[in-house]
């Protein structure tokens, strides 16, 4: 998950999924939960509840509830005392039906803001004291792969996927030029290079029985390769290179923890700064890779191949 400190997380739960909220919720902060949509989804639901009681049902502050069928929409609602109040229906639909997606609900005095893939998609207005919200309820034809609870940002440096996820860009990829084949091998055009300030995510899923995987980043006027990583997953090691005029140059491999693991979702962010690219995994700062190809512009090619499912490639 692509988050830096979040108070509390969960990866890869059952679905039902019923989770209370460590500390409740608080202005400021955010609830992140990345997934995927089965292709015979007809609806899935997140709700942010005041206890989980089922006799009487524990009212839900927030209903957030997608549905594909008919005209497809996106339903809000609150229920008090176990009566639903006024339906807020969006016919804004982000989701898609066999597509990968991220949720971010930003928690604020009086209103969930929910953005989605990186766009604002809309606000609620609560009804609830949010002060008694302490769970989180998903259902639904849904698979989630990672669940966060983040900090008050504005008490703590953003990261460069929350200020991807929450910034005003409406295409998540737009310097990429793809078909949106996500079969591997994969090959990735950057229209412009890459530059500081930009971020690379990749989500996908490890095979049951891997060897390794590779991500290289290519200039593509030559043979060479800026940045090489490469997770070894029978050793345990993690590579990172260059291949240079030819040549490969010396292997970077200290790790504090080899973060991937067969069968498993992940999440690798690379955000290119000035000197260096940093490398996190599942939310974690995993490594510093500094620049030996200097003329980033040149750097116009991914290309990632191996023993993974691949989920989504963005680039911002």
């Amino acid at each position: 998950m692509s988050i830096a400190n979040p108070k509390q997380t969960v990866l890869n739960p059952t679905i039902p999924f019923a989770g209370t909220i460590l500390g409740g919720l608080l202005p400021g902060e955010m609830v992140l939960i990345q997934g995927a949509i089965p292709s015979d989804s007809d609806r899935f639901q997140v709700d942010l509840t005041c206890g989980s009681s089922t006799k009487p049902r524990a009212d839900v502050a927030f209903h957030f509830n997608p549905r594909f069928k008919r005209s497809p929409c996106i339903v809000c609602n609150t229920l008090q005392k176990e009566r639903w109040g006024k339906e807020e229906i969006h016919y804004k639909m982000p989701f898609r039906q066999g597509a990968a997606f991220e949720i971010i609900i930003l928690v604020q005095k009086d209103i969930f803001k929910v953005a989605v893939n990186g766009s604002h998609v809309l606000e609620y207005r609560q009804r609830l004291d949010l002060a008694k919200v302490d769970t989180l309820l998903i259902s639904g034809k849904v698979t989630i792969q990672a669940i966060g609870f983040i900090p008050n940002v504005s008490s703590a440096p953003p990261t460069p996927s929350i200020v991807m996820s929450m910034s005003k860009v409406t295409k998540a990829n737009a310097l990429f030029s793809e078909s949106g084949d996500l079969s591997v091998p994969y090959k990735g055009r950057l229209e412009t290079g890459i530059s500081p300030g930009n971020t690379l995510t990749i989500k996908g899923k490890i095979s049951v029985y891997p060897h390794s995987f590779t991500v290289n980043l290519r200039a593509g006027d030559s043979e060479d390769i800026a940045v090489h990583l490469n997770p070894r997953l029978k050793a345990g090691v993690f590579v990172r290179n260059s291949f240079l005029d030819k040549c490969w140059g010396p292997e970077e491999l200290m790790l504090p923890s080899f973060p991937f693991s067969p069968g498993e979702y992940f999440e690798m962010i690379m955000h290119c700064e000035a000197q260096k690219f940093k490398v996190a995994v599942n939310g974690v700062h995993l490594l510093d890779y500094k620049h030996r190809v200097h003329d980033l512009n040149r750097v116009n090619q991914l290309e990632i191949v191996g023993d993974l499912q691949l989920l989504d490639v963005k680039l911002w």
